[in-house]
């Protein structure tokens, strides 16, 4: 089953590459742009018993880091 794990700076955390890209794309001429947060997406193929709790732990033990980041897991056919 695939999974997909969305991994986000925590609210309030500086987010330089954010802050370039915003940068990058008011120079381009996108000025309605009122603020950029740049993430990660990670896909995982796992049996189709692994449990949310696994994945958790995945996410907690290596895929995000904890003190700066939240993440949010979807499974095939589910948006989030």
């Amino acid at each position: 089953m695939k999974v997909r794990i969305l991994v986000r700076l925590k609210p309030g955390v500086l987010d330089p590459q954010g802050r370039a890209v915003h940068h990058a794309l008011d120079e381009l001429g996108f000025a309605d742009i009122e603020d950029v947060r740049v993430g990660r997406m990670i896909e995982l193929e796992v049996a189709d018993g692994t449990t949310d709790e696994t994945l958790a732990k995945m996410c907690e033990q290596l895929l995000a880091n904890m003190v700066i980041e939240d993440y949010v897991i979807e499974r095939a056919g589910e948006q989030g």
